[in-house]
């Protein structure tokens, strides 16, 4: 008999196998679902900071099921992305999510040359974003020089990936320095984490923190903090660093004292307590990350929080019907943007779900890792 989480796993392959289609038909990188539709990235076409999940959630179901309806799907939008890569002014620190997810998924689970030089142009354009003062530069503004994000813990993944698959150590030193600067700047006392710091961009000084997607300045936007948590696990991972897995473990400690008694998780863990704003991304992101800093740390609460996260977003913000192309409801993009989504289906919130079933039932391909 199947557990609840293989269960889960199954309906996720059975409704993603119909909605995949549709995306193909359509012939776009899927964003969220709305009104049993796909609908596309809200600016900046292929060039969307998200554009990686979609492929890398076709690659996880691929290594669940061998299904190659999956693996063509990835590989469309994989090609789109690829496109963005000659595009090139839309791209910026993201491209760990954007090319790590797709073209990193191709050549770690069939060995394509062509997506790992894809994958390898990506890590050389993140690389190339270091500002010797200390940071990865987030975003291409002339008055976004001096900013840097929480987020980009994330795509250091994509550098250290880059250095063992090259030899050179310049990528992963890139990112050490960069994740020193956050472990510096961005966590605070309380175990939590700042979204933006803006940097003097020529000496690295701190100038401010800005409130970014949360609730207001200082406040804790909780996929901020599981991007956090998850980011210096997976840093930890990659390179063994015991200041980036107590930098996690911080966090996490952080985050299980604010997972709600229904186990979803806030858009902010400071909103004010009389609104209902939820984002249950952030409890798919931060259930991958408690799951990994589990096994690095043999401590059990934290596969236990992670399952309290899974079991609060199956129970009650799992949609498997037909009249919806995703599955995980209820995600909200930013606290104060309701045009980016709010209590929807945003498709990166299905990835880190599936990603987190695909933990419990063993066949996570560990993308994030190098």
């Amino acid at each position: 008999m199947l557990n609840r989480y293989e269960e889960a796993a199954r309906k996720a392959i059975d409704k993603f196998r119909r909605s995949a289609a549709m995306a193909a038909e359509m012939g776009l990188i899927p964003y969220k679902s709305e009104g049993g539709r796909w609908v596309p990235s809200p600016c900046d076409g292929n060039g969307w900071w998200t554009g990686g999940f979609w492929p890398g959630l076709m690659w996880q179901l691929w290594a669940m099921t061998k299904d190659d309806a999956f693996l063509r799907e990835a590989r469309r939008t994989e090609a789109l992305l690829t496109e963005e890569l000659r595009v090139f002014r839309r791209l910026n620190h993201d491209v760990g999510f954007m090319y790590l997810l797709s073209c990193g998924a191709d050549w770690k689970l069939t060995g394509d040359e062509q997506a790992r030089m894809d994958a390898l142009h990506a890590a050389s354009l993140l690389m190339g974003r270091f500002n010797p003062a200390g940071f990865i530069r987030a975003w291409n503004g002339d008055d976004q020089q001096g900013l840097a994000i929480i987020d980009c813990m994330m795509n250091l993944s994509l550098l250290y990936w880059a250095t063992k698959q090259t030899g050179d150590p310049r990528f992963a030193r890139v990112a050490d320095i960069h994740a020193a600067t956050a472990m510096r700047e961005f966590l605070r006392e309380n175990g939590s984490v700042s979204h933006i710091i803006e940097f003097d961009p020529v000496t690295g000084a701190r100038v401010r923190e800005l409130g970014g997607q949360g609730y207001a300045l200082g406040t804790s936007w909780s996929r901020g903090q599981a991007w956090g948590l998850y980011g210096f696990t997976l840093a930890a991972l990659n390179t063994g660093s015991p200041d980036c897995l107590a930098a996690a473990e911080r966090i996490a400690a952080y985050f299980i004292a604010n997972i709600r008694p229904d186990g979803l998780t806030d858009c902010d863990f400071c909103q004010p307590r009389d609104e209902e704003r939820l984002d249950n991304i952030a409890g798919a992101v931060a259930a991958c990350g408690l799951i990994e800093l589990g096994g690095l740390t043999g401590r059990e609460r934290y596969r236990a929080a992670a399952l309290r996260l899974i079991d609060g977003l199956l129970d009650r913000c799992a949609d498997w019907t037909e009249a919806s192309c995703g599955v995980l409801t209820r995600c909200t993009a930013s606290y104060h943007d309701d045009g980016a989504g709010r209590h929807t289906n945003i498709t990166y919130g299905d990835y880190f779900l599936v990603e987190a079933l695909a933990k419990l039932c063993g066949t996570d391909p560990m993308l994030w890792t190098a």
